[in-house]
């Protein structure tokens, strides 16, 4: 077998020919500058600048306490050693990778040779605040292609500060984000920031006035959504069933279709009437309370009751009753 040479390991390590030459000069004379240091290797100095710049990268340079915007050599038994582990910890994960890799394989394979073993339940019930955090952001550890997600209402800081670790994560690997939050968080100051932020990491960001309740998906394999929708933190549901998902991705598809991206004005149709408004006369038309129907649109039971005031000026309906008769015959329903 062939032994690899001393500047092929170095090389492996991340330390070219030209940067260990100027490595190799510092070390025995730390006084040179840049100058000095092509003068004495014979390269140009912005060669010598480029290998300085991948010295300090690779850690084996090293701003002077003494000497203010000088560098110094890091000795080779600590920067050297530290290159090793540095790529001794890639290695590792390689090796990780491949291990799950396989394992996914595995499992794919017995799944289609039929065997018990990889059979799994299709409903997973997780109960407790920390426990639903921790299974959240496993899933989101798993994604790797797409993360579809559905967030009616505001969102308290607590849940803004963990999306935002979490969706950072994600666009860092690559992974594609949509998100479909409601019409009334464009008016709370801390979710809008927070949804401004997403689309100016690379994601995509969506608002309508109604939505379904709240949902999770990666990867179009596995979805998360409460167990209760009026009660978030009672728990949630872990489904992997293929039709399940596949009907929650059509769900939210559909949402998506006819939501509007997030910078995009809410125009009104050839009424006057805007896409909440819309929702808000349907919902009393189907016998909803002020307070549900101002929990449906994700805004306050005042709010709600302030644009119904308005609609029914509008209309000239003496009651609500009137307000939806007129409604539907002036084609606002």
């Amino acid at each position: 077998m062939a032994v690899r040479g001393r500047a092929d390991v170095l090389e492996y390590l991340g330390l070219n020919t030209t940067a260990e030459g100027v490595y190799r000069l510092m070390l025995s004379r730390p006084d040179l500058g840049v100058a000095e240091l092509a003068a004495e290797l014979g390269m140009g100095t912005a060669d010598v600048r480029s290998a300085l710049d991948e010295l300090f990268e690779l850690s084996l340079l090293r701003e002077s306490v003494e000497r203010e915007g000088h560098l110094r050599p890091v000795s080779p038994a600590v920067g050297l050693q530290l290159l090793l582990a540095r790529q001794q910890a890639e290695l590792d994960q390689r090796r990780q990778r491949i291990a799950e890799g396989q394992a996914a394989v595995a499992a794919i394979v017995a799944e289609f040779a039929g065997s018990p073993a990889s059979a799994a339940a299709e409903v997973e019930r997780v109960l407790g605040m920390d426990t639903i955090m921790q299974r959240l952001e496993e899933l989101a550890a798993s994604a790797r292609v797409e993360a579809l997600s559905i967030t009616p209402g505001v969102q308290s800081a607590a849940a803004i500060a963990a999306a935002l670790r979490t969706n950072a994560d994600l666009l860092a690997r690559g992974v594609t984000i949509r998100t479909a939050m409601q019409d009334s968080a464009r008016n709370d100051r801390p979710t809008l920031a927070y949804a401004q932020s997403l689309t100016d990491a690379g994601a995509e960001v969506r608002s309508a006035p109604l939505l379904p309740p709240r949902m999770l998906i990666a990867d179009r394999g596995t979805a998360i959504v409460p167990v209760d929708p009026a009660n978030t933190r009672v728990g949630v549901l872990v489904l992997t069933g293929r039709g399940v998902v596949a009907a929650l991705v059509a769900l939210f598809e559909q949402v998506w279709a006819t939501a509007v991206p997030l910078g995009a004005a809410r125009t009104r149709d050839r009424n006057g009437v805007s896409p909440q408004e819309r929702e808000l006369l349907g919902l009393l038309g189907q016998g909803h309370t002020d307070e549900s129907a101002a929990k449906r649109l994700g805004v306050s039971e005042r709010t709600a009751r302030r644009i119904m005031a308005d609609l029914m000026e509008r209309l000239g309906a003496r009651s609500r009753f009137e307000a939806g008769l007129l409604a539907v015959k002036e084609g606002w329903l």
